[in-house]
C-alpha cells in the first residue's frame, strides 16, 4: 500500500466521523391521554375500533328486531291482547282457553276455585295456578 492511499483513507475516515454527529432525541407522545395532541384522539379511536373484532355476547342483535314481518307483529299483538282479556276476566269467574304457538292456557272455574293451567306445547310441561275464593258462583 502506498502512503497516499493511507492518507486518503485516514482523511476520509476523519471526514465521515465528523459528519456523523449525534443529535438529541426528543420523545413526543401521540396519545392525548398521555400528553399528546388532542387532535389525535379521533384518529386513535377510529383505528382502535377498526381493529376491534370482539362482539359483546350480551348485546342485542339488531337484525332480529327488524326481521319480523307485519303479519308476525300483528299475530303477536293479537295473542297478547287475547291473553290480557282472558286474564282480566278472572275476577268475574269467566272461563276460557287460549292456544298460541308456544302455550295452551286454560282457565277453569270449579266451585269458586279458579284454576289456570299452562301447557308448554314444545316440551309438554304443565304448570297449574289455583286461586281459592275468587270468582265463586252465587
Amino acid at each position: 500500500m502506498t502512503r497516499t492511499t493511507t492518507r486518503t483513507g485516514l482523511l476520509l475516515a476523519l471526514l465521515l466521523s465528523h459528519a456523523a454527529g449525534a443529535t438529541e432525541l426528543v420523545y413526543t407522545p401521540v396519545n392525548p391521554s398521555f400528553g399528546g395532541s388532542p387532535l389525535n384522539g379521533a384518529w386513535l379511536l377510529g383505528n382502535a375500533q377498526a381493529q376491534n373484532d370482539h362482539k359483546d355476547p350480551d348485546a342485542l342483535d339488531r337484525s332480529s328486531l327488524t326481521g319480523t314481518s307485519a303479519l308476525d307483529r300483528f299475530t303477536s299483538q293479537l295473542q297478547s291482547r287475547l291473553l290480557s282479556q282472558l286474564l282480566s276476566d278472572l275476577g268475574s269467574a269467566n272461563t276460557g282457553s287460549l292456544t298460541t304457538d308456544d302455550f295452551i292456557i286454560d282457565i277453569l272455574n270449579d266451585s269458586g276455585n279458579l284454576s289456570v293451567v299452562i301447557t308448554d306445547r314444545l316440551t309438554g310441561e304443565v304448570s297449574e295456578i289455583v286461586v281459592n275464593g275468587l270468582g265463586a258462583i252465587n
